[in-house]
């Protein structure tokens, strides 16, 4: 999914209508909740998500980069620091990509 462009924009336009798996919808439809209004969770919503295949490892994950993303957002925007360019977001997802969060070995040792 990643490596498609098109199927991550649409993605990022509407969840609801990309071309995505029912699965997918029914996460993105979680968290959404989750950001919007995490207080009026309940059991149901998690059994809903559940109940499209994903598992509580899974949640688990998927609540918590919510919750990370919504730190960095707020404290970002306390903070002033610049938003980055879209190309300096594309190099730095290529990076991700292939490199993942490990910081590349260095020569100086």
């Amino acid at each position: 999914m990643l490596d498609n462009r098109s199927l991550v924009d649409a993605v990022l336009q509407d969840y609801r209508t990309a071309p995505i798996s029912d699965r997918e919808k029914e996460l993105f439809a979680f968290i959404e909740k989750v950001n919007r209004e995490s207080s009026r969770l309940q059991k149901k919503d998690v059994e809903e998500v559940k109940a499209a295949g994903w598992s509580e490892e899974a949640l688990y994950d998927a609540i918590t980069v919510c919750a990370l993303f919504n730190f960095y957002n707020k404290w970002i925007d306390a903070t002033g620091v610049s938003d980055m360019t879209a190309a300096a977001y594309a190099i730095s997802g290529e990076r991700l990509a292939t490199f993942g969060y490990v910081p590349p070995e260095t020569s100086a040792k």
